[in-house]
């Protein structure tokens, strides 16, 4: 399979995409739960722009570290982290506003929508997340998780990927040295494109990709329609130099 490159052959190339958004927004219409989950739950959560100069100041309290997961998709692999690191500051990026509902939906009873208790070491950040990573410190982000991202597989639209040479640049700013950068996919286009794209940078060390979800490393429900489609996911564990 061959990685879509730019007129003179090269990956580094292909034009860096705008700050724009590209997808669904919204899926099915959204029910009245969903809604009010939005209108109320959602902004209790919302990372406040105003503390992206020091994100810590963000959470509830002060966390021990600040760990960022771009597409949470539905939820899963960002609740899963969050449990299992409790000291952990944890931001999830997501636009698509079904994904945000399925998370916040395992957060607050039905009813309790703008009552119930948040997590004090959770917060979302709904916007494009290249704009959360051009407004946060350098050296502020501790681990990074990118899982199951959309592949965009035409090759007219490998701008719009987020593994993609001037992404990458952005990344490695705000991640300390020694951070981890996580990322999965099942896509084949997407996983020839990961290989080369990071194989030809020098900002992070990397490794041949697992084949088994490594330990550590919570399911989603896209590896779930993965595997049962006969797809073969890819982790890369990738460290900031």
């Amino acid at each position: 399979m061959t990685v879509p490159q730019a007129p003179d052959g090269t990956v580094s190339g292909v034009k860096a995409s705008p700050d724009r958004l590209y997808g669904r927004q919204r899926g099915h219409p959204l029910r009245p739960r969903q809604q009010r989950l939005l209108d109320l739950t959602l902004p209790r959560l919302r990372l406040d722009p105003s503390v992206l100069d020091d994100p810590a100041r963000g959470f509830g309290r002060v966390p021990s570290e600040i760990w960022l997961e771009v597409g949470f998709g539905g939820g899963e692999h960002s609740l899963a982290q969050h449990a299992a690191h409790p000291d952990v500051g944890y931001i999830a990026s997501e636009v698509f506003e079904n994904g945000l509902c399925s998370l916040l939906s395992r957060l607050v009873p039905d009813g309790q929508e703008g009552t119930a208790p948040v997590p004090d070491l959770l917060r979302i950040w709904d916007e494009d997340a290249r704009i959360l990573l051009r407004a946060l410190p350098e050296r502020s982000i501790d681990r990074m998780f990118l899982m199951f991202p959309d592949p965009w597989p035409k090759a007219r639209h490998a701008k719009r990927r987020f593994v993609h040479p001037a992404t990458i640049a952005l990344v490695a700013r705000v991640l300390k040295p020694g951070a981890i950068w996580r990322v999965a996919s099942d896509d084949p286009t997407y996983q020839t494109w990961v290989s080369e794209v990071m194989g030809a940078q020098d900002l992070f060390a990397t490794a041949p990709p697992a084949t088994v979800r490594p330990e550590g490393w919570p399911p989603t429900r896209y590896e779930a329609k993965a595997l049962l489609a006969g797809r073969q996911p890819l982790y890369w564990t990738f460290v900031r130099k």
